[in-house]
Parts: structure tokens; C-alpha cells; sequence
């Protein structure tokens, strides 16, 4: 299990076109990925949950990783998260 803190850097935040991104970012791994917000939790493959949370640009979040992949993936998601596309 990796957890790694985030300070969102995308223009806008995960709005409607990042978080259709990052969805499809999340389902390239076979780790179980979930972002929390403010003790908030939502599963990285459903687009409505990631969207629920509201993530803004600045804000911190949490990644957390389980799975085989896991390195890769938070190195992934992390970069695009950072805007390091």
C-alpha cells in the first residue's frame, strides 16, 4: 500500500476534462487507486466519484495505491496530478 500527498496543480483542477483523463490514466493499472479529499474518499476508476469531490487547483489530496503497479501508477498519476503531463 503507497499513500502519497498531492498539492493539485492543474489549471481549473479535475474538472469534467482532467478527471475523464485521470479515469482513464487509472484504468491502465491493475492497483485498486483511491483519492481522498478532506477525509473524503472516491474510487479513481469512477469518474462521478472523482467528480463529487470537487478537487480544485491547490488543493491537497491523498493517492492511495494498492496493487502490483503501484509505484508506477503513483508516478503516473502523480506527474499528471502536478500538471507534468
Amino acid at each position: 500500500m503507497l499513500f502519497r500527498k498531492i498539492t493539485v496543480q492543474l489549471p481549473r483542477g479535475l474538472q469534467a476534462r482532467h478527471t475523464a483523463m485521470f479515469v482513464q490514466k487509472v484504468h491502465s493499472f491493475k492497483s485498486d487507486i483511491l483519492i481522498v479529499k478532506n477525509g473524503k474518499p472516491a474510487r479513481g476508476r469512477s469518474i462521478m466519484k472523482v467528480m463529487d469531490l470537487f478537487i480544485q487547483e491547490g488543493e491537497l489530496i491523498t493517492l492511495i495505491i494498492t496493487g502490483p503497479d503501484e509505484q508506477n501508477a503513483a508516478e503516473i498519476l502523480g506527474n499528471f496530478l502536478l500538471n507534468k503531463l
